[in-house]
């Protein structure tokens, strides 16, 4: 059974910087194929970014492309998003999520393609 535990989550200004982490245990990390989702109040669970087993391939919704990236160290079992350029419509809680299918090639986005999932870490942009 994989655990994931998010940290470094805060309250950050706008156009701020911010990155979060997820560190994992009780798995081979380098199966997984990982992936960063937000929920702000009121509104649906939403795609944020993923990577690869190998952390060669990434993915990211439109509304982060260009601000957020997404890393894995694999010798420390676990992936980073850092936040750039952040604005008010990011403030959300962030969650992290393994997705243990081997055979698929990419990095998903799909929410119910993840097995595992941590318990989320608030992420709030105000001025």
């Amino acid at each position: 059974q994989v655990q994931l535990v998010e940290s470094g989550g805060g309250l950050v200004q706008p156009g701020g910087s911010l990155r979060v982490s997820c560190g994992t245990s009780g798995g081979a990390f380098t199966d997984y194929s990982m992936g960063w989702f937000r929920q702000a109040p009121g509104k649906e669970h939403e795609f944020v970014a993923a990577i690869s087993r190998g952390g060669g391939v990434t993915t990211y919704a439109d509304s982060v492309k260009g601000r957020f990236t997404i890393s894995r160290d694999n010798a420390k079992n676990t992936v980073y998003l850092q936040m750039n350029s952040l604005k008010l419509e990011d403030t959300a809680v962030y969650y992290c999520a393994a997705d243990r299918d081997t055979t698929r090639t990419y990095a998903t986005t799909r929410a119910a393609n993840y097995d595992y999932w941590g318990q989320g870490t608030q992420v709030t942009v105000s001025s």
